[in-house]
């Protein structure tokens, strides 16, 4: 099982380029994936800053293709709860911090924006120190 990078992810979605959208295609077709946590991560960077998604088409993009039979994750209830708190508005790698912390009794930060929207999301306090 191959991990892919960004750029096969980013491909696939945005097909920006002809011939590597199609390559991309082809892997997802014929192989089962392995995603690195850290790819989701800078695939949504990627989708957001350079090509201006919005967190709802992020987010739905992502529920499509972890939902694909042959793609595998770490841990898919971690990376399905931050993507559902992205597609309600918090920021992707505040997401991904808190859905990993939910063995925690407290996640502690100076985002008061994060504080704020965090609020009542998670077993895991979120909270300024």
């Amino acid at each position: 099982m191959p991990a892919i990078d960004t750029n096969i992810i980013v491909r696939l979605l945005t097909g920006d380029n002809a011939s590597q959208c199609e390559q991309a295609r082809r892997v997802f077709e014929n192989h089962k994936v392995f995603i690195p946590d850290t790819v989701i991560l800078e695939t949504e960077w990627v989708l957001r800053f350079a090509y201006k998604f919005e967190p709802v088409a992020i987010s739905a993009a992502f529920a499509k293709l972890l939902g694909l039979p042959n793609v595998r994750v770490s841990r898919p209830d971690f990376i399905s709860r931050a993507i559902e708190w992205h597609r309600q508005g918090l920021d992707f790698a505040d997401a991904l911090h808190l859905a990993a912390s939910q063995d925690q009794p407290r996640f502690l930060t100076f985002d008061l924006k994060l504080v704020r929207k965090a609020k009542g999301l998670s077993k895991c306090q979120v909270a300024s120190p």
